[in-house]
Order: C-alpha cells, then sequence, then structure tokens
C-alpha cells in the first residue's frame, strides 16, 4: 500500500479504522497476553489498546507510518514523550509506551528490542494479499512466541480494501508451523455493503 494513501487518510480524518475504545477482542482475550510482558502492536495508530494493554502491565511497543497518528495518541493522553530519531523512524517514549514512526519494514530487531508477544488487530488486514507473506515473515524476525490477531472476512474483490478480507485458510497457510487457535468471532459491527465477519487468532509459534 502506498504510504500516502495512509498519510491522505489521516489528514482528511477519514479513520472509521480508529475505534476509540479498546477493542472487544482484546478486552475477552488480553489473558493470552499475561504472561508476556513485552507487547508489539503494528501499525498501531494512535489505537486505545495502546492504554488498555499499559493499564494490564505491558510494556508497549507500537510502529505507526503515519507520525501524526503517534503524536495524536501522545496528546490524547497527556503524556510529553521523548523524541529522538533512531535511523529510519523516530522514536516516542514515556513510561509503558515506545512508539517509532515510521515504515514496519525499516524497523529491524535490533531497533526494536526483545518482543515476547505481537497483538495485531489492524495491521495484516490493512495490507493487500501480495504484502502478508512478507510481513508475517518481518513479524517473525522480532522473536515473539505469543500473537492474538484480529482479522476481517467478507466478500471482497482483490482490488478492493483496506481493510482487505483475509480468511481461516489463509491465517494457517500463513503460520503452518504454529498453533492457530480461532478463539473468537462475530459480525463485524461496521455498517458495510456487505456482510462482514471478525475473526481473533491466538497463535503460539
Amino acid at each position: 500500500m502506498d504510504p500516502a494513501f495512509w498519510h491522505a487518510r489521516w489528514q482528511e480524518r477519514r479513520i472509521g479504522f480508529h475505534e476509540g475504545r479498546a477493542n472487544s477482542y482484546l478486552e475477552r482475550h488480553a489473558r493470552r497476553l499475561a504472561d508476556h510482558l513485552r507487547v508489539l502492536v503494528p501499525l498501531c495508530g494512535k489505537a486505545e489498546d495502546l492504554a488498555f494493554l499499559a493499564g494490564r502491565g505491558h510494556a508497549v511497543v507500537g510502529i505507526e507510518l503515519v507520525e501524526s497518528a503517534v503524536r495524536e495518541f501522545f496528546t490524547e493522553h497527556d503524556l510529553e514523550p521523548t523524541i529522538t530519531p533512531r535511523d529510519a523512524l523516530v522514536e516516542y517514549t514515556t513510561g509503558p509506551f515506545r512508539l517509532l514512526a515510521g515504515d514496519l519494514f525499516a524497523a529491524t530487531p535490533e531497533l526494536v528490542g526483545p518482543v515476547d508477544a505481537i497483538y495485531d488487530r489492524a495491521a495484516m488486514i490493512a495490507l493487500p494479499a501480495d504484502l502478508r507473506r512478507r510481513y508475517v515473515d518481518h513479524l517473525r524476525t522480532f522473536g515473539a512466541r505469543q500473537i492474538v490477531l484480529v482479522t476481517f472476512e467478507t466478500e471482497q474483490l482483490p482490488t478492493d480494501g483496506p481493510p482487505f478480507s483475509v480468511d481461516d485458510a489463509e491465517i494457517r497457510a500463513l503460520y503452518p508451523d504454529a498453533i492457530v487457535e480461532l478463539v473468537d468471532e462475530g459480525p463485524d459491527p461496521r455498517p458495510r455493503d456487505k456482510p462482514a465477519l471478525e475473526r481473533c487468532y491466538a497463535i503460539t509459534l
């Protein structure tokens, strides 16, 4: 996906993907992350999930392409981060939060540091099919053993999206050597032209 697309979405405030509260699947299945102190949230935006995870005692590492979204997160939570350039990214840190603004694929394991778990609500479904294998392979370089993943599935043309429809078979094909457990599912509550289904997975690597 062209970075300019996402910058325009944030600039024009077309951010319907921002829920404004902690995700309901995360609330119900946060125990899956309970033993994993440091959680990576890819393509995190300014999600309230970050604050929810921190409130449960996690150290939170987020990576977000659009730097203004990172700034908004700290502003909306009355936090003043320390801002430091880190290679091709910009690091915002304070308390339990370390958010990196820039290209996810430019974030190396050395830069991100140790990661115990990954929480993905809107990252995989933001990527077209030809990027999803690269995305999964990149996430695995961070060494996390547990993933909580929320996906979206609907009848869709390949050119539709984002969000992009990702079905159960694709998830299992992307993680062929992992334990992939479907822990929850339900209709997407957002108004759409066609019915859509959300699924929540717990993936153990």
